[in-house]
């Protein structure tokens, strides 16, 4: 559940979800004919969620543990080695090792936003501000 809201004469409850398989009790995604369609993007909320988790807790023998006791210095390492790496991969033509180095390089910036007190959305912002 997401949240839960109630109209303006208090007689109807908005309940927002984000529903995990089918929500209707004869087997489809909704008792409307509707199909429940997750956009890849909400990826990055999970992911940056994650990031946020590895930080506050740093558990033993995690990679993101790691790269948050090493600093920035390591932190920002990573992400121009991914960038390069990206690059090649781009400039080789070689689809497969771009998209791999590609998503190395966005789980090391969201790696370096957090380190420096940001999120992902803080991004979103910012392209929205210059969009307008």
């Amino acid at each position: 559940m997401v949240s839960i809201a109630v109209d303006c004469d208090n007689d109807t409850l908005l309940i927002k979800c984000n529903p995990v398989g089918p929500t209707c009790h004869t087997g489809t995604d909704t008792c409307w004919s509707e199909t429940n369609e997750v956009s890849e993007l909400d990826f990055l909320k999970h992911l940056q969620d994650f990031i946020d988790k590895r930080k506050a807790e740093m558990p033993e023998g995690s990679y993101t543990t790691s790269l948050f006791t090493k600093g920035t210095r390591k932190i920002t390492q990573k992400v121009g080695e991914e960038a390069v790496e990206t690059i090649i991969g781009a400039m080789a033509n070689d689809d497969e090792n771009f998209l791999y180095e590609g998503a190395d390089l966005l789980y090391h910036l969201v790696v370096l936003l957090t380190h420096k007190g940001y999120r992902i959305e803080d991004l979103i912002k910012e392209l929205r501000k210059r969009h307008k």
